[in-house]
Formats: C-alpha cells, sequence, structure tokens
C-alpha cells in the first residue's frame, strides 16, 4: 500500500479543483490510501469526499498537525498550493514531494506587460503533471463535490414558483473588481423575469437584500443563511447558474450545472474555466475583450485601480439575458 498527502491549503475553488487529482490517485494507484491536509476552514469541503481517507486541517501554524502527519509516514506528498508553508511542510516531513508550476511569472506578465505566455491548458490538467510520474492518466470525469445528505436544502422552503426550476446567481466574490455591480445584477434578474435564488456569504447580505428588495417575488436572497454546503445544494438543484470567478463556480462545474461565468478584472486564461470535459457545452464565459487595463491582478481589488471599472461595466446585460436563455430552453 503507498500513502499519500496532498496539499491545498486554500480557498474554495482552488481545492475543488483538487478533486480529479485525489480521484485519480484513489482509483489508479495500487491500494493507494490518500490524505489531504488543508485548512480547518475548508474541511467541510471535503470530508464526505469518498476518494480520501483522512483529513487534516490546520490553523495555519502546522504546529497542530506536524506529529499526526510524521506519524503517518507516507510514501510521497503531492503539493498543489506551492508556497512557502508547504515548503516547510514538506522539509518537517523529510519524504519524497512533487509540486505544480504556479507559473508566476508568466501571469505577472501577463498582468504588468499584458504579454500571453500562459499555456493553453487547465490548471486541473497542471495539477495532473504533478502525478505523471505514477502514470496515471486524466479519467476525464471532471470535478468532484460531495456533501451529506442532511446538508441538502429542502426546496420546499420556497415559494411554489422555484418548485419548477430557478436560476442560481452568485453575487458574491472574495474581491470586489471580480463581481458585476449591484444595479447591473438588479437589471439582469428584472429582464430574465425568472424566479432567481441569490447566492453569496456573509459579507454578501447587504448587497443580497437590496438586489431582492428590488425584484420582491422573482428573486430570493439566500446570502449569509447557509454553509457552504447547504449553498451548493442549492446550485445542485438550479437549472442554470450565473457565477463571477469564484468557489461556487466550480462547485457547479463539479455537478455538470448549466453555468454562465461573468469575469472581471481576471481572465480564463489563468486557466481557471469551468472545468467539465464531459459536458463542455454547459458552459459560456462572457467577458468584455481588449481592455488595455485588463486584467490588473491576477486575483483581484476592492476597487478598480482605474476608477472606471470598465471590465464590468461595459459587459452588456443582454448578453447575460440571451445566454440564460439559450440554456433555459435547451
Amino acid at each position: 500500500m503507498a500513502k499519500y498527502l496532498v496539499i491545498r491549503f486554500s480557498s474554495i475553488g482552488d481545492i475543488v479543483l483538487t478533486t480529479p487529482i485525489v480521484r485519480i490517485l484513489k482509483q489508479q494507484v495500487k491500494e493507494a490510501e490518500v490524505h489531504f491536509l488543508t485548512k480547518k476552514s475548508f474541511l467541510s469541503l471535503i470530508q464526505a469526499n469518498p476518494y480520501i481517507d483522512k483529513v487534516f486541517g490546520t490553523d495555519g501554524s502546522l504546529n497542530d498537525v506536524i506529529d499526526l502527519l510524521k506519524a503517518e509516514k507516507y510514501d510521497g506528498i503531492i503539493d498543489l498550493h506551492n508556497n512557502l508553508r508547504s515548503l516547510k511542510l514538506k522539509s518537517m516531513l523529510g519524504k519524497p514531494s512533487t509540486s505544480f508550476n504556479k507559473l508566476n511569472f508568466k501571469k505577472w506578465m501577463l498582468v504588468n506587460l499584458k504579454l500571453n505566455r500562459m499555456p493553453a491548458m487547465h490548471i486541473v490538467d497542471r495539477y495532473l503533471k504533478s502525478i505523471s510520474h505514477l502514470n496515471v492518466y486524466n479519467d476525464l470525469k471532471g470535478l468532484d463535490y460531495f456533501f451529506d445528505k442532511k446538508e441538502e436544502i429542502d426546496l420546499s422552503i420556497f415559494p411554489n414558483s422555484f418548485m419548477d426550476g430557478y436560476i442560481a446567481l452568485v453575487i458574491g466574490a472574495n474581491h470586489s473588481t471580480k463581481k458585476m455591480p449591484t444595479e447591473k445584477i438588479s437589471t439582469i434578474i428584472k429582464a430574465l423575469n425568472y424566479p432567481t435564488l441569490i447566492l453569496g456569504g456573509k459579507d454578501d447580505q447587504v448587497e443580497g437584500d437590496k438586489i431582492a428588495s428590488e425584484n420582491s417575488g422573482i428573486a430570493i436572497t439566500t446570502c449569509g443563511k447557509f454553509s457552504i454546503n447547504q449553498s451548493a445544494s442549492l446550485i445542485k438543484q438550479a437549472r442554470v447558474v450565473i457565477s463571477h470567478d469564484t468557489g461556487l463556480m466550480h462547485i457547479a462545474a463539479a455537478f455538470n450545472k448549466k453555468i454562465i461565468s461573468v469575469w472581471g478584472n481576471t481572465v480564463p486564461e489563468f486557466g481557471m474555466t469551468p472545468y467539465m470535459p464531459q459536458f463542455p457545452g454547459n458552459s459560456e464565459i462572457l467577458e468584455v475583450k481588449n481592455l488595455s487595463c485588463r486584467p490588473c491582478s491576477k486575483i483581484g481589488y476592492k476597487e478598480c485601480p482605474k476608477k472606471h471599472f470598465n471590465c464590468m461595466n461595459h459587459l452588456q446585460n443582454l448578453d447575460v439575458v440571451h445566454a440564460v436563455n439559450r440554456f433555459l430552453n435547451k
């Protein structure tokens, strides 16, 4: 039996993007035992994953897990975070390890010089290179997401109009420059005139309440009301998902949902688009191309550095509406 530790400390989307690797390790490496290390705040994302034999959570210092990890006597470490903390951990464990190339210089070139030297390769495929020495292959089954049945939301808590189908509209993101302005979202919902659940975290409650109040009878906000797995349940039961470049977008991809992903300051060329190799037609990317200032960051900012926010303000509302209607009518 070979025992492997997969490392990915954060965050939601990045952890979901590692799920093909743990599945492939478990299914293609004979008698493999797969462990996973992440931050304690993200344990719920992987605890129900049947391809992971043991999960470890850290508060960030590593002191809380290092003795436990040393006792496991790993045969190999797959580092899918590749930062100073994971480098320190690998040094402390002293076991054979591999990592993936973050391509930070090429990202820097794209952000600062607008020179695209990024490979035409999804990050999942870059992750897979870290285990290529094990003679595994991409099974093309896409991403996984699992949660306990008790966390599934019963749709009967919503009005009857939602029982025949709804749109899940994800308004949250870790950085404001990834998010459509509130007014744009509200206008899109009005134009769609279709039952819409607004999804987001506690930080999105004020925005969610405002959008829902402006679209009474059509939209309901769930921002801050449910756990990540409960929100995943709502994503799973939706007919169509509209999302920014954020974690719930990747959870939607794990369920092979029909996704309209809206891109602001970040760009698909970074390699983190919805990953659905079996259902490529389920994803439509909307972005304002040929802006001289885009991408302005590989992650994002609290506000547009140029103050105009053209990457979102110039996005055509009707493009979103038409994309949703195409999916609804399929």
